[in-house]
């Protein structure tokens, strides 16, 4: 019976890259950044400034924003090829989008968050070719859509369920068979069960995120705050957390996942 093959052991540029990846994933979320910005506390007005049917009609909106966008933002990318990415082309055009949309309140965000979402997912797979990822693999694609279940931290998280490695860990089941599914029909079957079902998780935390945006845009301290300068935080945040995302994801294909993420709790918080 052959000896296991050893563990490779990560060297100074990877434990490097590690901990730069592990600043951006486990910063603080968006509302705490807008907070940052505007100097007013922001996270817990979401509950009193938005009701349940109005937190469950937001949901409702991202799930459907993420089925139409999944398919036309990969689809905009060419396959191959490892390039420097253009996060601020995506930042230009999300601007006009949140300018546009925040006129109309949440009837509006029915309109623009599609459209935000296509150009926030265009964004994260261009990062994630230029850290090495094949969009025409179905895992690296889904990868994509996974960034936005990745919030980051809020106030009162002690990172048991939002966690970097925990968010993956609970959702690694439903993206391997979407995966699946993906490599057997391909992106024309955007219907399929599977497919649903990753969506509507990812909706459920992107939704989130979308929360805080909204309900920040109701809170009068943040008036000065435009939808342009709403939706440029927000594309930020996320094009930091699919930073993160893909350069763990390209240590984890040189040293495997376990090594990967030992170093990774090993880090200094």
């Amino acid at each position: 019976m052959s000896a296991p093959l050893p563990m490779l052991v990560m060297d100074d540029t990877a434990l490097a890259d590690l901990a730069t990846a592990r600043k951006l994933l486990e910063n603080p979320g968006l509302a705490a950044q807008i907070a940052n910005t505007v100097g007013a506390p922001i996270e817990h007005l979401v509950s009193k400034r938005l009701p349940g049917f109005v937190r469950r009609r937001i949901e409702g909106i991202t799930r459907h924003a993420l089925s139409l966008s999944l398919k036309s933002a990969l689809l905009t990318l060419s396959k191959h090829g490892k390039k420097l990415a253009s996060p601020r082309s995506h930042q230009l055009a999300v601007a006009v989008t949140g300018g546009a949309g925040g006129l109309f309140g949440l009837p509006g965000l029915a309109v623009e968050l599609p459209v935000t979402t296509t150009l926030m997912l265009r964004s994260i797979a261009d990062i994630a070719r230029s850290e090495g990822e094949r969009l025409d693999d179905p895992e690296s694609a889904l990868s994509c859509l996974e960034v936005l279940a990745h919030g980051g931290r809020r106030s009162n998280d002690d990172g048991s369920e939002s966690g970097y490695f925990a968010v993956r860990t609970a959702m690694a089941q439903q993206l391997n068979a979407a995966a699946r599914h993906l490599a057997a029909h391909g992106l024309s079957s955007h219907g399929a069960p599977v497919l649903i079902a990753l969506v509507s998780r990812v909706a459920a935390r992107f939704s989130i995120t979308v929360s805080e945006k909204v309900a920040t845009q109701a809170v009068p301290l943040v008036g000065a705050l435009s939808g342009a300068t709403l939706n440029t935080l927000f594309i930020s945040h996320f094009q930091a957390m699919a930073r993160g995302h893909f350069i763990v994801r390209r240590l984890e294909r040189t040293y495997g996942t376990d090594v990967v993420r030992q170093a990774y709790e090993a880090l200094p918080g």
